[in-house]
């Protein structure tokens, strides 16, 4: 089986080579890796080409670019993954490994955040929570089989909630594989929005979803348009 990982970036060009580099032992080993750039006026498609086997130019949009990066992958495992997030160094074997001996077509990581004791917390409640319900977010590294995707029908293409929207389509295929292996992502965004505020929206924008709320709607009381 082989894995392609999908990484969809909008102005990345501060941390993408650090981001692409973490990701080369995965490439030595034949994972495929492709960078999905959303329209970024900074240099991050000529900073990311050595490091990855793609870049796929789309217009902008989180879910849009996925899915054009899911439809030029080579690999029969899709492992969709946000710019700011870290893999653990086994997450090919795992990943491959895990759907192989499993009945399961899809799955996710645990996460945890590069700082704060508050976000320790945050990042609990999301792993116990995506373990009950069988949703995951898209800081949680999502994977799923070619197959199982197209039959999904990709990501849903709204300005938020994608992944969640995803989880639901495929947890009516087959409950996830939940790794407990850990990525890590960046808390850069709780941070810099305050740690208690952005939880509080969180559960807001969440919340306002399952009532029916336009994603649109969401994105714009999020405070943007389908950042990657």
């Amino acid at each position: 089986m082989k894995l392609s990982i999908v990484i969809p970036v909008l102005d990345e060009a501060a941390g993408i080579e650090s981001a692409l580099q973490a990701l080369s032992t995965y490439r030595t080993r034949g994972v495929e890796v492709i960078v999905v750039d959303g329209g970024s006026r900074d240099g991050t498609v000529g900073l990311s080409c050595p490091f990855v086997d793609q870049v796929v130019s789309t217009p902008r949009g989180r879910a849009i670019q996925m899915n054009a990066g899911a439809a030029a992958a080579r690999g029969n495992i899709l492992l969709f993954l946000h710019a700011d997030t870290r893999l653990p160094d086994d997450a090919d074997r795992l990943v491959i490994d895990g759907l192989a001996c499993s009945s399961c077509v899809w799955g996710r990581f645990d996460v945890r955040f590069d700082s704060g004791r508050l976000m320790r917390f945050v990042a609990a409640m999301i792993n116990l929570r995506s373990r009950l319900t069988g949703i995951a977010t898209g800081d949680q590294a999502i994977f799923v089989t070619r197959t199982t995707f197209a039959a999904a029908g990709g990501f849903p293409p709204i300005a938020l909630m994608e992944d969640v929207a995803l989880s639901a389509r495929l947890k009516r295929i087959g409950r996830p594989l939940c790794l407990r292996a850990r990525v890590t992502t960046s808390a850069r965004r709780w941070r810099g929005h305050g740690t208690l505020r952005t939880l509080l929206l969180m559960w807001r924008l969440r919340l306002s979803y399952f009532l029916g709320a336009d994603p649109a709607k969401l994105a714009q009381s999020y405070g943007h348009a389908a950042e990657p």
